[in-house]
């Protein structure tokens, strides 16, 4: 252990000897609870982990559970996935359907289409859907109902999306990017004076910082970010080995924690490494310094946990939100992309809202932006974020709204049976155009799945899309060669205001889907492959199991308890695995969407999706 790193434990022994004074003497001797923490490093793939890139999660995966057959939830976002690990339940129970929804106006931000990653507009989310809108209970909810400390930290959104029925902050503790900003106006969740007073105490800033020189996307014509996301992490990590875990390892209550690292997704969505052309993408130094930045997060929290004493009493599942791709901007057959927009795209590529144009030139509609403005491409116009399509922008035919490597589409529901057998022929003879989902009351449509075969239909609340578009990808040869893997060297459609050489997600890809995931701890097996499906969904039923917690409810696209990867008197055997290819009926131009999973009993696990050709890691050829 170096010089610093005896100082970081005598300082955290110092501070949780200070707490444990002031606790009663029997609850020190009782026997501990299990602690668990989630570990969710954003962004991460599966196949960029090794012990160069990332030595502690390489670990982790090598001496606890190694995931093989990981899953991310289709869409591959960030909010989505959030969600699903927050209840362990499928994106249609829980209607957070893309890290954008379409509410009702805002008090916090006008229009249909509200931005899920801030607190404030999550907090008046939640209070249209009488303090719920997710629909069900979370872990740290339940965990805190039985009981423990709980606190999540990290990126803004997915950690309010953690415990969402206490946002108001007198219970579980939030830390993200807006901690300290505007309490008075709403705009962070508030802390305890007590946490606030132990933070200065401990020499940490009771505000977050922001991430400086990595929040730059860049421009066409500029380069992004070529540092990763280190100080405002590292003021991360402080709260949590400075203040937190020295505060719950005192206070001798078992806690839940849940991490968000930043990294490496913020910056392989910024990377400034490859503008406009496609190597090395989101494989350059910036992003691998990411990479390992998230790596060395997780190692100061368990070098934390185990100058506190109670490394070997915690379960730490780490995991992935999505995979990622490098970002392409071209097509051979959009509309939009054979048009100029000089202000903020290269010439002959696709600009933010391309899909947008593509449909209302062929439907010749009108086109407006997400302010109701009309675009006229002829004079350099394109939509930006979303766009409204039809002749009244209040109340448009279809609403379309970018997600990465995924669009979703909106209708008029008085339209909607009219309208979307056209907007699937015109879809259909886009090479940028994978896989098509059209909700089940639309009824079979050739080229189609419906929603329901990738769990896009349950019991949700909020407002579902009627046609989810998934955006072809491809493995560019020369990675391949470095790398050997095709999921690491994903080249995919994205619509964005991203460049082409960024990296962005969110697409029906395995380079998507396939997120890592490991698990270490008392009772997790040592050493273990699991070859068995996991995803996202099975976290906390895992979890809830392993607490002894019965896990409440409403909906029925749940996960499953990880049995196999368990320690327990009887080692359970592997479940089976069954494998399923299921095709659509082909559209008048041959076009078909391929869905490829896996089941483990009743549950689904979504691998890939597309047109043959069209999606990395999809086996299906024709």
């Amino acid at each position: 252990m170096s010089r610093s790193s005896h100082h970081i434990a005598r300082f955290i022994c110092a501070a949780a000897l200070g707490y444990m004074a002031s606790v009663p003497a029997q609850a020190q001797e009782a026997k501990p609870q299990r602690n668990i923490i989630i570990f969710v490093a954003d962004g991460l793939r599966y196949g960029i982990v090794n012990p160069e890139t990332a030595p502690t999660l390489a670990t982790v995966k090598t001496q606890g559970v190694d995931f093989q057959n990981s899953h991310s939830v289709y869409p591959t976002v960030t909010t989505v996935n959030a969600s699903v690990i927050a209840t362990g339940h499928g994106v249609g129970d829980t209607g957070e359907w893309s890290n954008s929804l379409v509410l009702p106006p805002l008090k916090a931000e006008p229009g249909k289409v509200h931005f899920m990653e801030n607190d404030l507009i999550l907090k008046e989310t939640n209070s249209l859907y009488d303090g719920n809108y997710l629909n069900e209970m979370s872990l740290l909810q339940l965990a805190r109902a039985h009981g423990y400390q709980t606190a999540a930290v990290g990126k803004e959104g997915p950690i309010l999306i953690q415990d969402i029925t206490a946002s108001d902050g007198q219970s579980t503790i939030f830390i993200d990017d807006s901690t300290g900003t505007h309490y008075e106006k709403g705009h962070a969740v508030p802390l305890d004076a007590s946490i606030v007073e132990a933070m200065k105490t401990a020499g940490v800033e009771t505000t977050a910082p922001d991430r400086g020189l990595n929040q730059s996307a860049g421009a066409y014509n500029m380069p992004g970010v070529q540092v990763a996301n280190i100080s405002q992490q590292k003021w991360f990590v402080n709260v949590t080995t400075k203040v937190l875990l020295p505060r719950f390892t005192a206070a001798g209550k078992p806690f839940a924690l849940v991490y968000w690292s930043r990294d490496p997704d913020g910056t392989q969505h910024n990377t400034g490494d490859s503008l406009n052309v496609l190597s090395p993408g989101i494989n350059g130094p910036t992003s691998l310094s990411a990479v390992r930045n998230a790596s060395d997060n997780l190692q100061a929290l368990i070098d934390t946990l185990k100058a506190l004493g109670v490394y070997d009493n915690t379960d730490i599942f780490v995991t992935a939100d999505h995979g990622f791709s490098t970002i392409s901007k071209q097509s051979k057959t959009s509309y939009a992309a054979h048009q100029s927009y000089p202000d903020d795209t290269v010439k002959g590529f696709l600009p933010e809202g391309f899909l947008a144009i593509d449909l209302a030139h062929a439907l010749n509609l009108p086109l407006f932006d997400s302010y109701n403005a009309p675009i006229t491409v002829a004079k350099g116009e394109h939509p930006h974020n979303s766009a409204a399509i039809g002749a009244d922008p209040a109340n448009p035919d279809i609403l379309a709204l970018g997600s990465g490597g995924s669009e979703l589409l909106y209708l008029d529901p008085a339209k909607a049976k009219d309208l979307a057998p056209k907007i699937i022929a015109t879809l259909t003879q886009q090479d940028y155009v994978a896989a098509l989902f059209v909700d089940d009351a639309l009824g079979e449509i050739p080229g189609t799945l419906p929603m329901s075969a990738v769990g896009l239909k349950g019991d949700a609340r909020t407002p579902r899309p009627a046609i989810y578009v998934s955006f072809a990808d491809y493995a560019l040869p020369s990675c391949v060669k470095r790398w050997g893997n095709p999921e690491v060297c994903s080249v995919m459609v994205t619509d964005s205001n991203l460049q082409q050489g960024q990296g962005n997600h969110g697409g029906f890809t395995r380079a998507n889907t396939r997120n890592f995931m490991a698990a270490i701890g008392p009772d997790f097996k040592a050493g273990f492959a699991n070859k068995t499906p996991v995803s996202n969904a099975d976290i906390t039923p895992t979890l809830a199991h392993i607490l002894g917690f019965d896990l409440p409810s409403k909906g029925k696209l749940t996960g499953r308890v990880i049995g196999e990867a368990l320690r327990t008197d009887e080692a359970p055997a592997a479940p089976e695995t069954v494998a399923h290819v299921t095709r659509s009926r082909p559209a008048a131009n041959g076009f078909v969407t391929v869905l490829e999973s896996q089941s483990v009993g009743d549950e689904v696990y979504l691998d890939a999706a597309g047109n043959p050709g069209r999606v990395v890691g999809l086996k299906t050829q024709k």
